[in-house]
């Protein structure tokens, strides 16, 4: 009995279960059905979506093709226009590369010279022989032949570099040109400052022994004048001088000495030429006095013949006007004898009344015109 229960138990739970499988297979085709229906809606949104994706994609592409096209052309552009620069960046500095290998040129060349004009001031009598040339040329360039000397020798026996004779019979003036520039080569070339400050102290003494020579060889009373020339071949040494060592200046006035450079040389050479002009003007001041004299005199003489033709202009004038007034006479002699009448005369003579006015017989040659005048009274 138990059994019995059991399976009819078991069938009623099996008709169950089947009736649920049956409800679960139908919700189940019913989701499968929704499910495909999605999926085709789904397919036609995804195809429609490409669709889209597909003319956008292309309208991207055509744009970015236009863009890397124009992005492509404006590179190109570039790129020629950069070339283009650097071609003419380029030829620039191949100019500016020559020009700075021409003035390298020039440069080792003036170092060249530089080392030859350091050998000559390292030798002191190629050193004497360039200060002699340096002042030799102002001198010669700035005075007239004969108003100079170079190496002329003094009553005392000694041979200045150049005296130049002064105006009005004074005693030349004496010119040295061997400066010491030992010591100052040796203040160029120190170490340190001790070496400079030694090399200062020899170029003082140097000064001041080359100071004393030339007052002691070169001033001589009555032979030269009081003061004596000391030339500086250099500006910069002449003005290092003058700004550094006051004291050696101030020795040189003592001494009657100037220091002069090149161009207090020049200036002083063109104050020398216009005192010799001045003084050959003087020399020559008779010969003009007697030039003028002459001159007043010829113009006295042109004076003389001038009045005497202004004479002879004023009798020709009184003479002309004499002449002037007889051709007006003439010329209205003339215009009356035109306006006068004339008749032919008959071979036997007329009686005329007494009234008639005044006549008068005119004979010619081809025969007898009677003329008669009318009194203009």
């Amino acid at each position: 009995m138990f059994a019995v229960l059991v399976a009819a138990g078991w069938i009623v739970l099996a008709r169950r279960t089947g009736s649920r499988q049956r409800e679960a297979a139908a919700a189940a085709e019913l989701r499968l059905a929704e499910l495909l229906r999605a999926q085709n809606e789904m397919q036609g949104r995804i195809a429609a979506m490409a669709e889209v994706f597909g003319a956008r994609q292309a309208e991207t592409n055509q744009a970015i093709n236009q863009r890397l096209d124009g992005l492509t052309q404006r590179l190109g552009q570039s790129i020629s226009e950069q070339t283009r620069a650097t071609h003419e960046n380029l030829r620039r500095l191949q100019e500016r590369l020559a020009v700075i290998d021409t003035a390298q040129t020039n440069i080792q060349s003036l170092a060249k010279d530089v080392v030859g004009l350091q050998a000559i001031l390292a030798n002191k009598q190629t050193r004497g022989a360039f200060g002699q040339a340096r002042m030799e040329t102002i001198v010669a360039d700035g005075l007239p032949i004969g108003a100079y000397q170079f190496q002329a020798q003094l009553p005392n026996g000694v041979r200045p570099d150049c005296i130049i004779r002064m105006p009005n019979g004074q005693p030349p003036l004496v010119i040295d040109a061997k400066f010491p520039l030992e010591a100052w080569n040796a203040m160029g070339a120190a170490a340190n400052a001790e070496a400079s400050k030694v090399a200062g102290q020899q170029f003082r003494r140097d000064m001041e022994v080359h100071i004393r020579d030339i007052s002691e060889k070169y001033l001589q009373p009555g032979e030269t004048q009081d003061t004596a020339f000391l030339f500086v071949p250099s500006e910069s040494i002449f003005a290092a001088i003058h700004e550094s060592f006051e004291a050696i200046v101030q020795r040189a006035h003592r001494a009657r000495i100037v220091i002069v450079s090149p161009s207090l040389l020049l200036l002083s050479i063109q104050v020398l030429q216009a005192l010799l002009k001045d003084q050959r003007m003087r020399e020559q001041a008779h010969v003009i006095q007697g030039e003028v004299i002459r001159l007043m005199d010829d113009l006295g003489r042109l004076d003389d013949r001038v009045r005497k033709l202004h004479g002879h202009f004023t009798s020709a004038q009184k003479d002309v006007d004499q002449i002037l007034t007889s051709t007006d006479k003439l010329a209205r002699r003339g215009a009356r004898i035109g306006e006068m009448e004339f008749e032919a005369m008959t071979t036997t003579s007329q009686a005329m009344p007494a009234s008639a006015p005044v006549e008068r017989a005119v004979e010619s040659r081809t025969g007898q015109l009677n003329l008669r005048v009318v009194d203009e009274d």
